[in-house]
């Protein structure tokens, strides 16, 4: 723990220290242990029986055996505390199992037991967390409806208090419930005296609750989707979460940590699917060689390793900064629950960055797996059908990818404006740097391109997104009504912090353990370096030509071209090094 520790999202302004960032390298042996563990469990269990709806239930209990639904809670409420690191490894350990099990576990441990965890009484906290710890206990999330999904505050089922004041009777309806068809209590948001948006525990058994039919989804079959119908059900006061009308505190900060387990489970998921791409491709013939030999097949394998390699570096940086921020506030007196809310919250940019780019990831190369597999990766006789199907849901619950783009924007402004976060003075010296000439100067440390390009980039993104702040401050534009714009500032903000947690990577590697650095790394790096500046240049003009013109536009563009001084590197040679490895070791190299 450091107490050069950033606080979230200023990435964007200051530089990290690589020596104080986690990487996966820094796994100790009780960490790889709890790998070990959970893999096992999920080639011996949950690949045989994760996609079996009547499966779930016992797969849970199986889990919970094995401490898995209780490491984030403390013993005290019958749970057995991980740090973050190994809590990071258990989700992606289990994101190479079967993702219908995964959303049957993700919503039981994350959305079902943080809200109690987070804003339940300790009576709630004692009465449900043990039950849900060891499996006895079974939990679903009630937030969405059919007529309110990211606008979950428009909510219609009601609560209304009962003439003596003891209870709420709760009607309405709720949609897409997982967990539904064998959840023993529900977390229930409802609108109490009309309009106060209100968390309750409901117990699945209480009169007046119904469900429907399993819903007939696209993928994750053998999880249980039902919607949950409300008819004046009885539900104690005391069984209110938290506040009266502050429900949305619930239901937005659970979903931070669910963002970066699900990223997380997204990485190790990908993980498997390369493995099963190299080994179809190392196995098919055609024209008397491998398909694994041919170019094309070896862009799309390195790429995904690339995506991997990428992502995965800054999952466990975005995991060190939490355990820190927990740490930091458990020290300073925050009971566990708080300290594990707060440390989320905090960096809310930071694990929205990582659900959208774990879901995108892995599309990506499940897309691929399914292009190497040719015709027969198009048939349901054979899994990467299914699994294609599988995985689409992953960029829309936790909040769509276009949400959480919108939602990286908002967080920053939020914080640049409560004074969290200093964003004006830094974009105001970019803008005075654009009348200098520029310095072509490189330090002699290593990695020195890389490091101008992390500022250059830095530079690039407080000018684009310093413009776009300027118009709505002078009114010639909403930036609520420019989606397209906020889009296109998220995107450069992603592509500026993984580009650097690559590099803070290698740089940690090289300083403490050179024996574990190769060229692949440096492969890695440089190709997603070259091709991340040309996502950022495309998204700075398109963001810039969507409402600056004339001289302004000019400037502002000749600014992107200061600001993208990565030189062109082969990275077809880099790729294909990179697929070498792959096939030669037919897994993740890295």
């Amino acid at each position: 723990m450091s107490a050069l520790l950033l606080n979230g999202g200023e990435f964007l302004i200051k530089d990290t220290d690589f020596n104080l960032n986690f990487i996966p390298e820094d796994l100790n042996e009780d960490q790889e242990m709890i790998r070990q563990s959970v893999r096992s469990f999920v080639n011996q269990e949950v690949l045989a029986r994760g996609n079996d709806i009547n499966e779930q239930v016992s797969l849970l209990q199986e889990a919970a055996s094995l401490g898995l639904l209780g490491s984030h809670i403390p013993e005290h409420y019958g749970g057995n505390p991980l740090d973050t690191f190994s809590n990071t490894l258990i989700s992606e350990e289990l994101g190479r199992g079967e993702a219908s099990f995964n959303t049957t576990l993700a919503a039981h441990t994350g959305i079902g037991m943080l809200p109690i965890f987070y804003f339940g009484s300790e009576a709630l906290k004692l009465k449900y967390l043990p039950g849900m710890c060891n499996g006895s206990i079974k939990a679903a999330y009630c937030l969405t409806e059919p007529g309110s999904g990211s606008d979950a505050l428009a909510a219609k089922t009601q609560a209304v208090l009962t003439d003596d004041k003891s209870a709420y009777l709760i009607t309405g309806q709720k949609i897409w419930i997982t967990n539904a068809g064998f959840a023993d209590v529900f977390i229930v948001f409802a609108q109490v005296d009309g309009n106060k948006f209100t968390g309750f525990v409901v117990d699945s058994h209480l009169s007046g609750i119904s469900l429907g039919a399993e819903e007939h989804k696209l993928g994750i079959k053998g999880s249980s989707t039902r919607q949950v119908y409300f008819d004046k059900v009885i539900v104690p006061v005391s069984n209110i979460l938290g506040e009266i009308g502050k429900g949305h505190l619930i239901a937005f900060n659970v979903l931070n940590i669910g963002r970066y387990k699900l990223g997380t489970i997204c990485m190790g998921g990908t993980k498997r699917l390369l493995e099963m791409a190299i080994r179809y491709a190392n196995e098919r013939q055609q024209f008397d060689h491998p398909i694994s030999s041919y170019g094309a097949i070896q862009f799309t394998m390195a790429e995904s390793a690339i995506r991997i390699f990428t992502l995965e570096s800054t999952v466990y940086r975005v995991a060190d900064l939490m355990e820190d921020r927990k740490i930091v506030s458990t020290q300073s007196g925050k009971d566990a629950a708080t300290a594990m809310l707060t440390s989320a919250e905090e960096y809310a940019v930071e694990c929205a960055i990582i659900k959208i780019s774990g879901s995108e990831m892995i599309d990506y190369v499940v897309d691929a797996l399914i292009q190497i597999h040719g015709g027969y990766g198009y048939s349901e006789e054979y899994a990467p059908a299914r699994i294609y199907r599988d995985t689409r849901i992953n960029r829309i619950y936790e909040g769509t990818n276009e949400i959480n783009r919108m939602l990286i924007i908002n967080m920053i402004l939020r914080r640049t404006l409560k004074g969290q976060l200093d964003l004006v003075g830094p974009a105001w010296e970019v803008q005075k740097e654009l009348t200098s000439l520029p310095s072509t100067n490189l330090s002699d440390e290593d990695y020195a391109l890389e490091i101008r390009s992390i500022k250059d980039f830095r530079k690039m993104v407080l000018m684009v997104a310093g413009a776009a702040v300027k118009y709505q401050m002078d009114g010639k534009h909403d930036l609520k009504t420019q989606q397209e714009i906020l889009i296109n500032v998220a995107d450069m903000i992603i592509d500026l912090y993984l580009v650097e947690s690559i590099v803070l990577r290698i740089q940690k590697l090289k300083g403490k353990y050179p024996e574990k650095l190769t060229d692949l790394h440096e492969s890695a790096m440089k190709v997603f370096f070259w091709d991340a500046q040309s996502r950022l240049v495309k998204n700075g003009q398109d963001a810039l030509a969507s409402f600056a013109s004339g001289d302004e536009l000019r400037i502002m563009l000749l600014g992107i071209k200061r600001f993208s001084r990565y030189e062109p590197v082969n990275v077809k040679a880099h790729r294909r090094r990179i697929a070498e490895a792959l096939i030669e070791k037919k897994s993740y190299c890295f």
